[in-house]
């Protein structure tokens, strides 16, 4: 193994039972002679790179840190970070990891809870390149790659009103490899759609590299030819477990409750041939047996119709009986709630105002109900209350069919993980465990749980669940920086096993997966035969013990207490931060730089180093670009953060003193705003006239060379740069209508920038709105002094917020004096400038967005014939966060008979300025766009100029804003 040596953030105990815990150093300190590798992986990767490209290959330090977190409360620092595109790629590693005996661990996004996708040896991740979906059968059939997102596959699902059978929580950011390979279920699956009952088929890379396909039988001859010891051995353990009737009969009573501990030994007693054994098997086994690089699922349904109620009973017993009866109605879901989880989100807003009135000992029920039409449903929600006639429920909210209550409801329940992860405190993380009790045992187990949070003093400790399943989750917050924090959590864990595994016979995992975190206690659950068992499958798939070490199997009775990660305090930003990955989807720098919860990462990992009075210059090096250059800062990952936090904001705050020393100059923009503009304007003039002259190649080249002499500090240079705007902006009046009075407010970038060269409509953005405008018999209001007006967004993304606070009120004053104090509304022909305005103008007025506008305001007075060829559409960071996305796909749809929005396309990159200075981001995040663009199409459309330059760039056609959509569609009543 490597003989680098690393003083990392791995906090460790030692192996010896007699010797105390004892928490190591928090921070990750490599100087530079310690970044070589060892001769083994340095052969390793060297021979590697003669197939993989150098960006595939990942060895240097800040990177590995990076890659080193999950959503777990482990941390490894992987020796190699592998990002593989294609199955032949796995196979070439696995095959070159077996002849330098170098362990490592398969990671799908990261969000495992139980330490399975952590490594300190090799990583290997999976590209963008793994999102391959296939739908048959109308619905009922889906073949998926590992990398496509469990949402995803649901989205392509829905027209067929089908569903994957899986449904965790994390469905939003999972992917297809770590459901499958996690077991993972979730509210509504229980036990029978979860991915070892819905599977069919799949694609399995072996330790050897061998690739087998169980819907070919073309592979499975080749596959039972070449690997006879690993079926026959498989049909042995089989015989055994048969042979063995109490073994077969646990076997029997642990699945028909929800379990992901260990393996699937399921699989021998439900199947006799080798193959069916073989593919059941590998879910849920963690990337310890191999690599799935396919599955198929049967689906299941989807009902149109649902139907959700909250029920409050006085005390956890009487909720647990009544889950005995529903559990004879037709219910979809059952969620338990106790009554520390109720008060947990109480005070959140929208919540029924009966939550805060609630006492500890209360306990709710979420029942969710499905049917494929109303009339179904309406005797359905009667039938479920029937049952509990005989029940005294305290409080509730009725049946309801609406869905924004029901969604509400739902909030309730989801909204309880990050409320105790939001009020932890800092330096400690959120654990969340993963148990499931037989039915009939479930409100004493709850008992028990809550009289062992009490012993070891875990006060904010709450309790919730899957009821129907008795599957709870209990999250509390815990520390690992010192000695008897880590006693304290390895008591309270020891006594948790002992509950439920011994006394209660129930599962250590329903659904989280064993991991690290469960591994000692798999052989306490199972017993010494089913266990034995275990081990043999290990060594059959895994002779060398090389795939995922130490998860599942482990023999070190302290694994769970090992590698335990730090939470060191860094910003109060981020300090709520888990690393849980659910930010990742959305960022357009995760494939180019970091992702939020790496920044966060290496950010808490500078602030260690600078609080212990350390440096690390070429961890801050690296930070600077990857972590603040290549940051869009649009915020868009605190809308998939449990806790909301705004990675962006950090960045802003950390710009602000990287870019102090050209605060005079932004001042100085500030003030004279209107010769600012004038000279960009004069710029893509000069800009116009040299491509003009020496042709679009030799401008190319030109500027490269330019970038390359100032270190990429100057612009790059694009074709689909716009012409400057030569429209001139005067206010009009078409009718003498108070009904039809709008304030118009060009941003700056549509002031500036007119239509590209290559534009399907030469006008300019201006021109377009104003002509729609008239068409509609609007009133205009330029406002008085409007070239020097801003949102003041470009100081702001440079973390200058004192001088964009400035230029906002500005902006608000005279928004003020033109829409008559707040009676007029005001138009917003970007949705980036609007965002900031909605979110700081202190005084009320009527603010729109381009589509919001037409269709609440302009729509009812055209006649719109809506074209036959397809249109693009892309939905901006800033109109999702203002929860506008709705309007923009409404108005789209109303003027075109078909509207693509791409898939896994969140954010452009573009960032304000970025596309200009650090187009690579532009590039990243749009990388999957062009493929997605049919050949009819030739118009995409959006509402944020700039972001319409890289858009254009990498699509391939012409993006513009939705106005000129509606305008061309359009014609007057």
């Amino acid at each position: 193994m490597s003989k680098e040596r690393i003083v990392s953030t791995l906090n460790s105990t030692t192996t010896d039972d007699n010797e105390p815990l004892q928490p190591s150093a928090k921070g990750l300190h490599l100087t530079p002679s310690e970044l070589t590798l060892s001769p083994q992986y340095q052969a390793f990767t060297e021979q590697l790179s003669q197939a993989l490209k150098p960006s595939q290959i990942i060895i240097d330090a800040p990177n590995r840190l990076a890659y080193g977190t999950d959503a777990s409360f482990y941390r490894q620092i992987p020796q190699v970070v592998l990002r593989l595109d294609t199955i032949s790629q796995v196979q070439l590693v696995v095959r070159l990891a077996a002849q330098y005996q170098l362990p490592y661990t398969f990671r799908a996004a990261g969000t495992s809870l139980s330490g399975q996708a952590v490594s300190d040896s090799i990583l290997i991740t999976l590209s963008d390149q793994w999102r391959e979906a296939n739908v048959f059968d109308d619905g009922k059939l889906i073949t998926l790659q590992p990398g496509v997102i469990g949402a995803d596959a649901n989205r392509l699902l829905m027209p067929f009103q089908r569903k994957i059978g899986p449904d965790p929580a994390s469905i939003n950011t999972c992917k297809i490899g770590g459901i499958a390979a996690n077991n993972a279920s979730g509210m509504c699956c229980g036990t029978a759609q979860n991915s070892y009952h819905t599977l069919t088929n799949l694609t399995v890379v072996l330790h050897d590299g061998t690739l087998v396909n169980t819907a070919s039988e073309e592979s499975l001859a080749a596959f039972r030819s070449s690997h006879h010891t690993l079926l026959a051995g498989l049909s042995a353990l089989r015989e055994t477990i048969l042979s063995t009737p109490n073994l077969k009969q646990k076997i029997a009573h642990k699945y028909r409750l929800k379990n992901t501990t260990g393996y699937a030994l399921n699989a021998f007693i439900d199947f006799d041939d080798p193959i069916e054994i073989f593919k059941h098997l590998m879910i849920g086994s963690e990337g310890t047996l191999g690599f799935i690089a396919q599955i198929s699922y049967r689906t299941v349904e989807d009902p149109a119709h649902k139907a959700a109620a909250l029920l409050i009973f006085d005390n956890i017993e009487s909720a647990c009986n009544a889950v005995t009866m529903l559990s004879k109605t037709p219910v979809a879901a059952v969620e338990l709630m106790d009554g520390r989880a109720l008060k947990s989100v109480a005070h959140e807003s929208g919540m029924p105002s009966f939550m805060p009135t609630l006492s500890l000992e209360a306990a709710g029920l979420l029942i969710e109900t499905q049917a494929n039409d109303q009339t179904q449903l309406n005797l359905q929600c009667k039938s479920v209350m029937d049952s509990l006639a005989a029940f005294h429920i305290a409080h509730q909210v009725a049946f309801t069919k609406d869905p924004q209550t029901i969604g509400r409801l739902w909030g309730i329940r989801k909204g309880m993980f990050p409320a105790v992860g939001a009020v932890r405190q800092s330096g400690t993380t959120v654990i969340i465990e993963d148990i499931a009790f037989p039915l009939a045992a479930l409100a004493a187990g709850v008992r028990d749980l809550q009289q062992l949070f009490e012993k070891h003093h875990y006060h904010e400790a709450i309790i919730f669940g899957h009821a129907l399943a008795g599957n709870l989750h209990f999250v509390f917050t815990q520390g690992f920086e010192n000695k008897n924090e880590i006693q304290r959590y390895a008591e309270f864990m020891q006594e948790v096993t002992e509950l439920v595994a011994v006394k209660y016979q129930g599962s250590l995992k329903a659904e989280h997966g064993t991991g690290r975190n469960m591994a000692p206690f798999v052989e306490l659950e199972w017993g010494h035969d089913a266990y034995q068992i275990m081990q043999a499958v290990k060594t059959l798939f895994d002779p060398q013990n090389l795939l995922n070490p130490g998860v599942i199997i482990n023999q070190d009775p302290k694994a769970h207490l090992k590698h335990l990660k730090p939470m060191p305090k860094a910003d109060p930003l981020v300090d709520r931060c888990i690393e849980c990955g659910f930010c990742e989807p959305v960022c357009p720098s995760r494939t180019l730089s970091l992702s939020p919860r790496q920044r966060i990462v290496l950010y808490r990992e500078l602030s260690y180093l600078k609080q212990t009075e350390q440096t690390s210059h070429f961890l801050k090096k690296a930070f600077d670009y990857q972590g603040i250059d290549t940051c869009a800062a649009t915020g868009l990952c605190a809308e998939r953060c449990p806790v909301g936090i705004n990675t962006g904001d950090l960045i802003k705050q950390l710009r602000q003193k990287k870019y102090a020393s050209y605060r005079s100059i932004a001042r100085w923009s500030a003030d004279h705003f209107a010769t600012v503009t004038k000279l960009a304007k004069i710029g893509l003039r000069s800009n116009q006239a040299v491509t003009k002259t020496l042709g679009e190649k030799r401008v190319k080249t030109l500027i490269t060379g330019i970038r390359k002499l100032t270190q990429n500090t100057t612009p790059t240079w694009l074709a689909q740069y716009p012409n400057p705007n030569r429209h001139v902006l005067n206010s009009f009046t078409t009718l003498d209508n108070e009904d039809r009075k709008v304030v118009y407010v060009p941003s700056c970038s549509s002031r500036v920038m007119g239509a590209a060269s290559q534009d399907t409509d030469r006008r300019s953005l201006t021109e377009v709105t104003l002509s729609l405008l008239k068409k509609a018999h609007f009133d205009v209001i330029i406002p008085h002094q409007c070239e020097q007006l801003c949102c003041g967004m470009p100081f702001e993304s440079k973390g200058m917020s004192d001088i964009a606070d400035t230029k906002l009120a500005q902006l608000e004053t005279a928004l003020w004096k033109a829409s008559d104090q707040g009676n007029i509304p005001i138009l917003f022909d970007t949705s980036p400038c609007i965002q900031r305005a909605l979110a700081s103008f202190s005084r009320s007025m009527r603010l729109y967005e381009p589509s919001q506008f037409v269709i609440d305001c302009v729509i009812q007075h055209l006649n719109i014939t809506p074209q036959n060829e397809p249109v693009m559409l892309h939905i901006t960071c800033s109109s999702q966060r203002m929860g506008r996305s709705a309007s923009l796909i409404d108005l789209a749809k109303r003027c075109a008979r078909e509207v693509i929005i791409p898939d896994n396309i969140h954010c452009c990159g573009w960032a304000g300025d970025k596309g200009f200075t650090t187009p690579e981001l532009n590039q990243a995040a749009l990388s999957g766009l062009k493929s997605q663009v049919p050949e009819n199409c030739s118009q995409g459309y959006s509402n944020s100029r700039t972001c319409e330059i890289g858009l254009s760039h990498h699509s391939g056609i012409s993006y513009q804003s939705i106005l000129y959509l509606v305008d061309n569609v359009s014609r007057a009543i």
